[in-house]
């Protein structure tokens, strides 16, 4: 009897709509806020945490990640990652978000204390929204850019070109008289992405954001767009977007890989991609990244998980979903990689080079070396688009959850206002992120006249082959120029006086325009940061020429944010909201609330990894990101140190939000200080279940305008009987008034 008993609690049936008794009462029906909704379809919350979790990162970090740190040894480490961090805290923010109906903010009834946690998340999550739709930008501009019969990366010779881009074509072809040295070389995509769509040639660095290059404000203008008409109307519509968004990614995926196995050296980058080194075991490092790499994948701490499982019915089946999302982004971060290195082996043996020189994660990937190996393909073109539209779903996906957990945060906090005007208010969250992102987007076009006559040794002229590159200081007046039939305008400002001198010997000849990348000539100024194009012309001999020197900032913007919106603060967070779960609310009510919804208690390893392992190997990952911190850089710029301080100033304003909420906490409170922060970390009066009938034991009539001391009963006397889910109320209710009657006694 025992055993058919725990059978009929493990296998529940989800029991018919309730409707709860108070609902009935019109007078008490105009003052409840509007419904917050739920999930439309029984596959809504699954794919959308499936496309959620399996991002970029799983395209363009995991694979490099993986060689880099012992190839297929690396394996052994992030699947007991996964078992110890991945799975347990993924587990419970769906356990929190599903048992309360609330979002990232208001769920924080559970200990009042702590709800600077929640508010800490929701800056985290803004700061990677703005960044993160950018990158999507950068992937819409790729895509149109496929649109056309021959890829703009694909050869040498376009005005943003320079004389170090080598066409692989050179290489294959083998038309080239002498030996072809790639040391010292640039790759068109290479080109293309810094000095076309970056446009950062030249780079005086994150401190001068000029006027904005509309191209790219066009695409974060329509990857914005897309995003608020996916999430107008919250989960009812995002719900039906991720049906495809989280699946047609797959269909691409394994076209890519069917297609990059079958050329030739596909296995020569697939074996330096698994190759096991178990050595590599036997390093700190390799554990504290894989770590990062689960921790970051699946999306933990960023309210996301929370919030998608607000929306579920009371007793939707998260522990088999946290399985199946978990367990299948991992599965998709390893079938990504021979995606992606099957391609990386091909590509090595067409240049002749090693795998290891190809290789490169992060936008280097995705806009640098994919591209490039995709012009070595027939139907380049097409397989180019296939390439960046599975990079727009994937994006995506994960934005729509950014851009909800912002929304539900702030709706669950004020539903009475914001609720019945969410479209608005997600129109205006786009709006405003828009608006913060389109420094992103910025060149700075600071011109500067440098005089080039002969007594600076810098007289350019048709083949005159020597000179001195002199580095001026400059005001910001700007003034127009026009020369005799010269090609261009130019902006320019004067010369405070030269600072620093060049030399070097250029032995091309010198055209009337002319485009010169000091960056890669002068190892001085390149090593200081500062990289500078010019565009010069000359009149003749004894005439001074001027060069026009373009500096950009946006992508240093973007790099501050990726380094640090969600860095060591995010850890912070997420462990202290493990330890409030398990220390402050308590591991024995919090267990007993899984067992409300699910039907069954969390076992022995949930709760080992909850109050022990999870904690434990974050708080290790925060002392090693601290240990081995390293100041940002793009390239060879190193940011300087006010932008530094203003990244580390991003992690530390979410983790102050903690103890804000605390001070904000106990002032709301009566009595001493002590009897304040008791009264603040206890559970607030209307925690528990969002509707009455699934509120027993404690949670019975706690709900403002509750009619009914015993809702289960009134279901019951309704409906008729019971379902397993209400014997497993009765049977927690029970346990309550025991362990009550034991504390009594003692």
């Amino acid at each position: 009897m025992k055993k058919v008993r725990q059978q009929h609690l493990r296998k529940p049936v989800t029991p018919d709509l309730l409707v709860s008794p108070s609902s009935q009462d019109g007078d008490l029906g105009s003052e409840c806020p509007e419904d917050r909704g739920n999930w439309t379809g029984r596959l809504d919350f699954l794919l959308s945490c499936i496309g959620y979790c399996v991002g970029l990162g799983n395209v363009w970090r995991f694979p490099y990640r993986a060689y880099t740190n012992g190839g297929g040894a690396f394996l052994v480490p992030y699947f007991i990652m996964l078992a110890i961090c991945g799975i347990p805290i993924f587990f419970m923010e769906l356990s929190l978000g599903q048992f309360s109906s609330l979002g990232p903010l208001a769920v924080w009834k559970i200990s009042p204390l702590f709800k600077g946690i929640g508010m800490g998340t929701i800056l985290i999550v803004s700061l990677v929204a703005i960044y993160y739709n950018m990158i999507i930008a950068y992937v819409l501009f790729y895509l149109f850019a496929s649109l056309t019969s021959d890829l703009p990366w694909q050869h040498c010779g376009n005005w943003w070109n320079t004389d170090l881009c080598l066409d692989h074509h050179v290489i294959k072809g083998g038309n080239t008289t002498f030996p072809v040295n790639i040391t010292n070389t640039v790759s068109p995509s290479e080109e293309y992405w810094s000095r076309y769509v970056l446009h950062i040639q030249g780079s005086s660095g994150i401190g001068d954001p000029g006027r904005i290059r509309w191209n790219l404000c066009l695409c974060l203008l329509l990857s914005w767009t897309i995003v608020y008409l996916c999430i107008l109307k919250g989960v009812k519509s995002s719900g039906k977007v991720v049906y495809f968004t989280a699946t047609f990614p797959y269909l691409i995926l394994v076209m890519l890989l069917i297609r990059g196995v079958t050329l030739e050296g596909a296995w020569k980058g697939i074996r330096f991609y698994l190759t096991p080194q178990f050595d590599h075991l036997l390093s700190s490092k390799v554990w504290i990244e894989a770590a990062l790499q689960i921790f970051y994948s699946l999306g933990v701490g960023f309210g996301g998980l929370l919030t998608f499982a607000s929306y579920n019915t009371f007793h939707q089946n998260i522990y088999r979903d946290t399985f199946i999302v978990t367990l299948g982004n991992a599965i998709t971060s390893i079938l990504a990689g021979f995606a992606i290195f099957s391609v990386l082996g091909y590509m090595s043996q067409e240049l002749g080079v090693p795998v290891n020189q190809v290789a490169k994660a992060g936008p280097g990937l995705a806009f640098v070396v994919y591209p490039q190996a995709m012009t070595m393909l027939p139907l380049s073109p097409f397989w180019s688009f296939l390439f960046f539209f599975m990079l727009l779903t994937l994006g995506l996906d994960s934005q729509f959850a950014f851009m909800e957990t912002i929304v539900t945060a702030v709706t669950d906090e004020f539903p009475y206002y914001l609720r019945p005007k969410k479209a608005s208010f997600s129109a205006v969250i786009c709006i405003a992120l828009f608006l913060m992102g389109l420094i992103l987007t910025t060149e700075v076009r600071v011109w500067a006249w440098i005089h080039c006559g002969d007594q600076l040794g810098l007289h350019f002229r048709e083949n005159f082959g020597h000179g001195h590159v002199c580095r001026h200081e400059y005001s910001h007046q700007l003034s127009r120029r026009k020369r005799n039939n010269e090609p261009g305008l130019a902006e320019g400002v004067s010369p405070r006086g030269v600072t620093q001198c060049y030399s070097h010997p250029y032995t091309n000849p010198i055209r009337s325009v002319m485009s010169l990348d000091v960056s890669a000539v002068f190892p001085r100024m390149h090593k200081s940061g500062r990289s500078w194009v010019g565009v010069y012309w000359d009149d003749g001999p004894g005439d001074a020429g001027h060069c026009a020197l373009s500096l950009q900032g946006g992508m240093y913007w973007l790099v501050l944010l990726d380094d640090y919106s969600a860095g060591f603060g995010l850890m912070v967070v997420v462990i202290t909201t493990c330890l409030v779960v398990t220390r402050v609310y308590g591991i024995k009510r919090f267990c007993r609330d899984i067992h409300m919804m699910l039907g069954f208690k969390p076992g022995p390893y949930f709760r080992a990894c909850w109050m022990v392992l999870s904690p434990a190997t974050m708080m290790a990952l925060l002392v090693y990101n601290i240990v081995k911190y390293q100041p940002s850089e793009y390239g060879s710029y190193r940011f300087p140190t006010w932008a530094e301080v203003l990244g580390i100033l991003m992690g530390v304003l979410s983790c102050l939000m903690i103890p804000l909420g605390m001070v904000v906490a106990v002032l709301r409170e009566e009595g001493t200080l002590w009897e304040r922060v008791q009264q603040a970390s206890r559970p607030a009066m209307d925690w528990g279940p969002s509707l009455e009938e699934n509120r027993t034991g404690m949670y019975v009539a706690s709900l403002a305008g509750s009619q009914s001391p015993k809702p289960l009963m009134v279901h019951m006397r309704k409906y008729g009987g019971i379902t397993s889910y209400e014997n497993t109320a009765i049977e927690v209710d029970r346990e309550m008034e025991e362990e009550d009657e034991e504390e009594s006694m003692m």
